[in-house]
């Protein structure tokens, strides 16, 4: 297994993050990112960009953080119980993008890095993260485009890496209180280190690349398409899925919360404005809550037979 390199991690996050936050500025034109550093009590800190009341994004946020701990939260052993107790160092991005315009999907990207360790033992590093879509008006060209930006990122790591991590982002972001997909999905991984660190790496640059141009071509598709006050409403009520998969699913939330870390930058993936509707069927968010969970169902993007040209 090849060595680890920590600081080429490192820079190539916070190069990330500065190129997510160029090309959402382009996209906008208008709204700017305002930068917060902070530190942690408990060890490391991090760089918080945050936009709000732009012309195209009506909030959003792109994140590092590197942090220290002397165990790992629970969140984070779900799936290696063995690590439980383990001294830990995280390194990610983390990007939550709400457009105004609700023909403009929801994006989330997030890429971490992880180094477990116990007294006496080799530390143990992985990789984690994904990218996910979340549209309210879903356009099948724009779905489609979604994921074979997906699937480029993984086709030089095998024939079955895309269908995997799709799968496993179907399976995750999936709201079982609703029976609902939050998003059209994208990819999810975690726990990869079976490749060895210098092709994870390379494997982590591609999804970050291909997420910056998949998302600018939508949104620039997008952005400019005619919307009311209704299409607002249905907006703010589906952004109430989103809050509710975050508060009560989400591991990199949960983790964040259990270790500690600082709550403003967690929480920045919350939308600026939400509504819940007591009992929605049968009012008249029900054609379009009934048309949306269709093309939040899982399908296979790639080769999907009724696209359209919009």
């Amino acid at each position: 297994m090849s060595n680890i390199d920590k600081q080429a991690v490192t820079s190539f996050l916070l190069a990330l993050q500065d190129r997510i936050c160029n090309a959402c500025e382009d996209l906008d034109t208008q709204g700017q990112f305002v930068e917060d550093l902070w530190q942690r009590s408990e060890g490391g800190g991090g760089r918080t960009r945050v936009m709000s009341d732009g012309i195209v994004f009506e909030k959003g946020g792109v994140n590092f953080s590197h942090v220290f701990g002397g165990k790992l939260p629970p969140s984070a052993t779900v799936t290696r119980p063995e690590l439980a107790g383990c001294s830990f160092e995280a390194l990610g991005v983390s990007v939550v993008m709400h457009p105004d315009n609700p023909f403009v999907p929801t994006a989330h990207a997030n890429l971490r890095f992880f180094i477990a360790e116990k007294p006496g033992q080799k530390p143990v590093w992985w990789f984690g993260g994904g990218i996910d879509l979340t549209p309210f008006y879903p356009v099948e060209a724009d779905c489609v485009s979604w994921h074979c930006a997906a699937e480029k990122a993984c086709h030089s790591f095998g024939d079955t890496v895309y269908e995997r991590f799709k799968k496993n982002c179907d399976e995750y972001f999936y709201l079982p209180h609703r029976d609902e997909h939050r998003g059209i999905g994208g990819l999810f991984f975690d726990d990869l280190n079976e490749w060895g660190f210098d092709k994870s790496f390379d494997f982590i640059k591609q999804v970050g690349n291909q997420f910056i141009c998949a998302y600018s071509d939508i949104v620039s598709r997008r952005k400019g398409d005619a919307f009311d006050e209704s299409h607002k409403q249905f907006q703010r009520y589906r952004r109430g899925r989103y809050v509710e998969f975050n508060l009560v699913y989400d591991r990199g939330t949960l983790f964040g919360l259990q270790s500690g870390g600082r709550t403003e930058s967690i929480l920045m993936s919350m939308p600026p404005e939400v509504s819940w509707h007591y009992a929605a069927q049968g009012d008249k968010f029900e054609s379009h809550q009934q048309q949306l969970l269709a093309m939040l169902k899982p399908k296979d993007w790639l080769n999907y037979n009724d696209r359209s040209d919009a």
